[in-house]
Protein backbone atom coordinates (compact mmCIF):
# COMPACT_ATOMS: atom_id res chain seq x y z
CA UNK A 1 0.00 0.00 0.00
CA UNK A 2 1.45 3.53 -0.69
CA UNK A 3 1.61 6.81 1.31
CA UNK A 4 -1.60 8.95 -0.10
CA UNK A 5 -3.75 11.31 2.20
CA UNK A 6 -5.65 9.58 4.84
CA UNK A 7 -3.46 6.64 5.70
CA UNK A 8 -1.83 5.73 9.13
CA UNK A 9 2.12 5.49 8.39
CA UNK A 10 4.98 4.76 10.43
CA UNK A 11 8.42 5.78 9.85
CA UNK A 12 11.92 5.95 10.84
CA UNK A 13 14.54 8.83 10.25
CA UNK A 14 17.66 10.68 10.90
CA UNK A 15 17.31 14.60 10.61
CA UNK A 16 20.29 16.56 10.11
CA UNK A 17 21.39 20.03 9.38
CA UNK A 18 24.37 21.34 6.94
CA UNK A 19 24.03 18.40 4.72
CA UNK A 20 23.47 14.16 5.02
CA UNK A 21 27.18 14.13 6.98
CA UNK A 22 25.89 17.28 9.19
CA UNK A 23 25.09 17.51 12.65
CA UNK A 24 22.36 15.11 13.70
CA UNK A 25 19.29 16.97 14.97
CA UNK A 26 16.63 13.44 15.57
CA UNK A 27 16.97 10.17 15.35
CA UNK A 28 13.43 8.40 15.58
CA UNK A 29 14.67 4.57 15.17
CA UNK A 30 11.93 1.62 15.49
CA UNK A 31 11.60 1.17 18.97
CA UNK A 32 9.70 4.36 18.85
CA UNK A 33 8.81 5.42 15.34
CA UNK A 34 7.03 8.47 13.85
CA UNK A 35 3.24 7.77 13.65
CA UNK A 36 0.79 10.07 11.46
CA UNK A 37 -2.04 10.78 9.94
CA UNK A 38 -0.68 11.59 6.35
CA UNK A 39 -2.66 14.78 5.36
CA UNK A 40 -3.67 16.00 9.02
CA UNK A 41 -1.03 18.46 8.88
CA UNK A 42 1.00 16.50 12.28
CA UNK A 43 4.01 16.45 9.79
CA UNK A 44 5.26 19.77 7.69
CA UNK A 45 3.11 19.11 4.82
CA UNK A 46 6.32 19.55 2.47
CA UNK A 47 7.64 16.40 4.24
CA UNK A 48 4.04 14.76 3.87
CA UNK A 49 4.72 15.64 0.43
CA UNK A 50 8.07 13.80 -0.27
CA UNK A 51 6.96 10.48 1.23
CA UNK A 52 4.02 10.19 -0.74
CA UNK A 53 3.55 7.29 -3.23
CA UNK A 54 6.55 5.50 -1.10
CA UNK A 55 5.24 1.90 0.19
CA UNK A 56 6.44 0.03 3.50
CA UNK A 57 10.29 -0.76 3.08
CA UNK A 58 11.31 1.86 1.34
CA UNK A 59 13.88 4.26 1.93
CA UNK A 60 13.67 8.07 1.59
CA UNK A 61 16.81 10.22 1.34
CA UNK A 62 15.62 14.17 0.69
CA UNK A 63 16.33 17.96 1.81
CA UNK A 64 13.47 20.65 2.45
CA UNK A 65 14.94 23.64 1.93
CA UNK A 66 14.30 26.37 5.17
CA UNK A 67 11.54 28.06 3.16
CA UNK A 68 9.97 24.30 2.53
CA UNK A 69 10.11 24.20 6.34
CA UNK A 70 10.05 26.28 9.31
CA UNK A 71 11.71 29.71 7.32
CA UNK A 72 14.14 32.24 8.38
CA UNK A 73 14.43 33.62 11.62
CA UNK A 74 11.73 36.24 12.03
CA UNK A 75 13.45 39.22 14.13
CA UNK A 76 10.04 39.70 15.07
CA UNK A 77 10.04 36.98 17.17
CA UNK A 78 12.36 37.55 19.61
CA UNK A 79 10.78 39.53 22.72
CA UNK A 80 12.06 41.12 25.38
CA UNK A 81 10.85 41.07 29.03
CA UNK A 82 11.30 42.80 32.44
CA UNK A 83 12.91 40.19 34.28
CA UNK A 84 10.73 40.26 37.44
CA UNK A 85 7.64 38.95 35.74
CA UNK A 86 9.69 35.50 36.00
CA UNK A 87 10.72 36.02 39.67
CA UNK A 88 7.18 34.62 41.22
CA UNK A 89 7.01 31.92 38.76
CA UNK A 90 7.42 28.46 39.92
CA UNK A 91 10.14 27.91 37.47
CA UNK A 92 12.49 30.54 38.75
CA UNK A 93 14.27 32.95 36.57
CA UNK A 94 15.26 31.01 33.32
CA UNK A 95 19.17 30.39 32.33
CA UNK A 96 20.26 31.28 28.76
CA UNK A 97 19.02 28.34 26.64
CA UNK A 98 15.77 27.36 28.87
CA UNK A 99 12.68 26.25 27.16
CA UNK A 100 10.22 28.88 27.93
CA UNK A 101 6.53 28.72 27.63
CA UNK A 102 4.89 31.51 27.21
CA UNK A 103 0.91 32.66 27.32
CA UNK A 104 -1.05 35.23 26.29
CA UNK A 105 -4.19 36.97 27.26
CA UNK A 106 -6.16 34.50 24.89
CA UNK A 107 -4.47 31.43 26.84
CA UNK A 108 -2.49 30.64 23.74
CA UNK A 109 0.77 28.88 24.58
CA UNK A 110 4.05 30.33 22.39
CA UNK A 111 7.47 28.15 22.81
CA UNK A 112 10.49 30.39 23.39
CA UNK A 113 14.00 29.57 24.18
CA UNK A 114 15.90 32.12 26.93
CA UNK A 115 18.56 33.72 24.65
CA UNK A 116 19.67 36.53 27.05
CA UNK A 117 19.22 37.08 30.76
CA UNK A 118 20.28 40.19 32.41
CA UNK A 119 19.81 41.55 35.92
CA UNK A 120 16.95 43.41 34.16
CA UNK A 121 16.03 41.61 31.40
CA UNK A 122 15.17 38.72 29.50
CA UNK A 123 14.93 37.80 25.55
CA UNK A 124 13.32 35.14 24.21
CA UNK A 125 13.48 34.02 20.82
CA UNK A 126 10.11 32.07 19.78
CA UNK A 127 11.33 31.08 16.45
CA UNK A 128 11.23 27.20 15.98
CA UNK A 129 14.74 25.88 16.75
CA UNK A 130 14.92 24.73 13.18
CA UNK A 131 13.93 28.19 11.45
CA UNK A 132 16.66 29.06 9.02
CA UNK A 133 17.87 25.79 8.91
CA UNK A 134 17.82 23.10 5.31
CA UNK A 135 16.84 20.02 6.92
CA UNK A 136 18.15 16.80 5.32
CA UNK A 137 15.91 13.49 6.52
CA UNK A 138 17.30 9.91 5.43
CA UNK A 139 14.53 7.12 6.85
CA UNK A 140 12.67 4.14 5.84
CA UNK A 141 8.62 3.47 5.17
CA UNK A 142 8.06 1.18 8.28
CA UNK A 143 4.19 0.73 7.99
CA UNK A 144 1.42 2.54 5.66
CA UNK A 145 -1.99 1.04 6.64
CA UNK A 146 -5.71 2.02 6.42
CA UNK A 147 -7.50 4.34 9.02
CA UNK A 148 -10.37 2.31 10.76
CA UNK A 149 -13.75 3.96 10.57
Amino acid sequence: MKIAKGKLVTIIYDLYVDGFNGELIESIKEKEPAVFLCGEGEMLETFEEKLIGLQEGDEFKFMLSKDEAYGDEDEDAFAEFPIDIFENDEGGIPEVGDYVPMEDEDGTVFDGIAIEVTKESIVIDFNHPLAGEDLYFTGKVVKVENTKE
